[in-house]
């Protein structure tokens, strides 16, 4: 990958689309991971306004520290970038206070983990209309295209996903080259969404570069029987995961009405 040339070209196409638009920058919510470090170092490299939220709930300590470690970095070496920290836990426990009681807490945690995500797309989009700027997604090609990893209008509800078709790979290649913190490039990758340390390769049962091959072979036309030991498994693994969450990577159904009945 010609690395320099294609930050460059991110950066420009994000410039172009939000001044074609007639918007003023971009609003992203820092995590403390590889992606949303990425994406807001390209949003910042544009010159235009960029606003980085920190939306804790129930965070672990290393991934807020990370998170306000980079918004720091970012302050250091760019104008043009504000920060706001929003603690998003009171509101997410008086939600739960409002909903009713389960039997077996353990059957909502996913409910409740998706719920986080979508709180922080709620408040995003309040500071997006706010200030006239764009909501930045932070998925890769993996999450959003391989895998679906990502909640459907949580993470997955932006504007504008200007690394969606860079593999987990390459994005920590564009990481080294823009001098992203080491902590960050270093920290096992985590969604942040159950109050604990399991990373992305604990739920999903893969790393990134596993999922990378199978995204690969997928699209080479394989089939789990050209497979055996682990590359079966991970196989296995991507085309389970790919297929259940089509409903994520497909435009929502329509109900087409046949013109004889309007």
């Amino acid at each position: 990958m010609k690395t320099e040339k294609v930050i460059d070209h991110i950066v420009d196409w994000l410039k172009t689309y939000a001044t074609n638009d007639g918007l003023k920058g971009f609003v992203i919510g820092i995590s403390g991971g590889i992606d949303s470090a990425v994406t807001s170092t390209l949003c910042a490299k544009t010159g235009l306004d960029l606003l980085c939220l920190e939306m804790p709930i129930h965070q672990a300590e290393n991934q807020e520290t990370r998170a306000t470690n980079h918004i720091d970095w970012l302050m250091k070496n760019f104008p043009n970038v504000n920060r706001q920290g929003v603690n998003l836990t009171p509101v997410f426990d008086s939600l739960i206070e409002a909903l009713p009681s389960v039997e077996n807490e353990e059957e909502r945690f996913m409910s409740l983990a998706n719920t986080r995500a979508r709180l922080r797309m709620t408040t995003l989009y309040y500071f997006a209309a706010l200030n006239g700027y764009l909501v930045a997604g932070t998925g890769n090609k993996v999450e959003d295209f391989g895998v679906g990893f990502y909640t459907k209008y949580g993470d997955g509800g932006v504007d504008l996903s200007p690394i969606a078709d860079l593999l987990k790979t390459e994005v920590y290649e564009i990481a080294k080259s823009l001098g992203i913190n080491k902590e960050i490039v270093i920290a096992p990758p985590t969604d942040g969404l159950w109050g604990d340390d399991r990373t992305d390769e604990d739920q999903i049962g893969a790393s990134y570069p596993e999922l990378e091959w199978a995204m690969q072979k997928n699209e080479e036309g394989k089939t789990i029987a050209d497979f055996s030991g682990r590359e079966k498994q991970v196989f296995a693994i991507f085309k389970r995961l790919n297929a259940a969450n089509q409903h994520k990577m497909l435009p929502i159904p329509i109900c087409h009405i046949p013109s004889e009945l309007k």
